[in-house]
């Protein structure tokens, strides 16, 4: 066993899953996949976003969990350290370091959509959204992208409710926000999907979510769906390793990473459920942008019976989502901060936390003022997007695999899984030859494209 650094440990699976679902499960399945999959085609792109998923995804997932569980550390002293325990250099930590690197640009943003999602939860208690039509919420979410200061608020309201989760600790903070809140969540979902059965429109979502068009697929269809299969289960971003790392031994990895993900895609595909049936129902765009469930949503709420209630249920476990996917985004920061550079978790919070906020303020701004500053023909909210979703997590999901698969030694993955041969065969086989092949070929394609 490589040396052990973080010292934190998960009190039983439970908690392990519902954090690992909770980190997995967040606005990458109910906010971005619904519009990312409203842009590239529907059912298509969900072919080919759950290929990614089951045939790239799940063996990243397994592998990022073994090395942070190996490792016992963060993710750069992680992988540092089980690639000396194989003999190999430590220059491989560098593999953890995207990791960190994709959590940290993803978190900038992330933190902004947050606070999008607080205010017009915000909204949903005080007004319940009632005569909203199509272009009063266009108006509303237009307005919001041009209010900073009350963008700003509510970002760091977000922060200060996430930062708080961490300060407290894995167990006294971590484990018991996502114990309540992640059963809450799937209860809402599945809820507010049932109300749309009988509500309109359920079954031209299902119709548009599974029959696909095959003339929609391209090569940056797959590039997207591999950056959105990443940013929804949570791989490449540091969080899981770590959780990996507060992992016990009696846990089964591969068991724990089937349910992580089946959970995952679950969610995205019942979010759409809950939101495209809206979109058809009154008539709107399902393309249209990250703006979509705050454009669409209202107007639904506005025209149902019990719709205030509704509406300020979804945007709790929209809340919910956003905020448990933060805690798992930011606590790979911490433990780094912990592990690498001996800081104290609470410095180390108010330090990372700080951070996140300042460059915040540059997100929310790019949504008004600095819209037209641009690098490359990019703001600097497309530019993050553009190098974490589709440049930071397909490499370090490549790295991970290649290092899991081809630089780990064999004896030490096998006795971290403890699975039958036929299975270990399987995910080996998977991630040594069939991961890092598809990944180069989606990313010089998609990025070419």
């Amino acid at each position: 066993m490589a040396a052990a650094g973080l010292q934190d440990h998960w009190s039983s699976r439970w908690t392990f899953l519902m954090a690992s679902i909770g980190f997995a499960v967040g606005l990458g399945n109910i906010w971005r996949f619904p519009y990312v999959t409203g842009e590239n085609g529907g059912a298509a792109f969900v072919l080919v976003y759950l290929t990614c998923v089951v045939l790239i995804g799940i063996p990243c997932m397994m592998a990022e969990i073994m090395l942070g569980r190996r490792g016992a550390s963060s993710p750069t002293v992680a992988v540092a350290a089980v690639a000396q325990e194989s003999g190999k250099s430590t220059g491989w930590r560098f593999v953890g370091g995207i990791g960190l690197l994709a959590a940290f640009t993803i978190e900038i943003v992330y933190a902004g959509i947050v606070g999008w999602v607080l205010w017009y939860l915000y909204k949903a208690v005080v007004t319940g959204f009632a005569g909203y039509d199509g272009a009063v919420a266009a108006t509303e979410f237009s307005g919001m992208l041009a209010n900073t200061e009350g963008m700003l608020l509510f970002t760091l309201l977000g922060l200060l409710i996430t930062g708080m989760i961490i300060y407290a600790g894995v167990k006294d903070g971590i484990e018991r926000a996502v114990s309540i809140m992640m059963p809450s969540l799937f209860i809402l979902l599945i809820g507010l999907a049932i109300y749309n059965v009988f509500a309109g429109g359920f079954w031209e979502a299902v119709t548009w979510l599974f029959t696909p068009d095959f003339s929609k697929i391209g090569p940056e269809v797959f590039l997207i769906a591999v950056g959105q299969a990443f940013f929804s289960i949570g791989v490449s971003m540091g969080g899981m390793m770590v959780y990996g790392a507060y992992l016990p031994k009696s846990v089964s990895i591969s068991r724990s990473a089937a349910i992580i993900i089946f959970a995952d895609t679950l969610v995205a595909l019942v979010a759409g459920l809950v939101i495209f049936p809206a979109v058809f129902n009154n008539g709107l765009d399902p393309a249209a942008g990250p703006g979509l469930i705050f454009q669409t949503l209202p107007v639904a709420f506005a025209q149902m019976p019990g719709g205030h209630a509704f509406a300020v249920l979804f945007f709790v476990m929209l809340s919910v989502a956003g905020i448990t996917s933060m805690v798992g985004l930011v606590e790979s920061l911490i433990a780094h901060m912990e592990d690498r550079h001996t800081m104290a978790r609470h410095k180390a919070t108010l330090v990372i936390m700080g951070t996140v906020a300042a460059l915040s303020i540059v997100s929310l701004l790019s949504y008004n003022v600095l819209d037209q500053v641009k690098v490359a023909g990019l703001n600097f909210n497309d530019a993050m997007d553009l190098l974490s979703n589709q440049i930071l997590l397909p490499l370090g999901g490549l790295f991970i695999a290649v290092f899991a698969g081809w630089v780990m030694k064999t004896e030490y993955s096998k006795d971290e899984f403890a699975i039958s041969q036929t299975l270990y065969s399987v995910w080996r086989f998977t991630t040594r030859f069939i991961v890092p092949p598809a990944l180069v070929v989606i990313f010089y394609f998609g990025i070419a494209g």
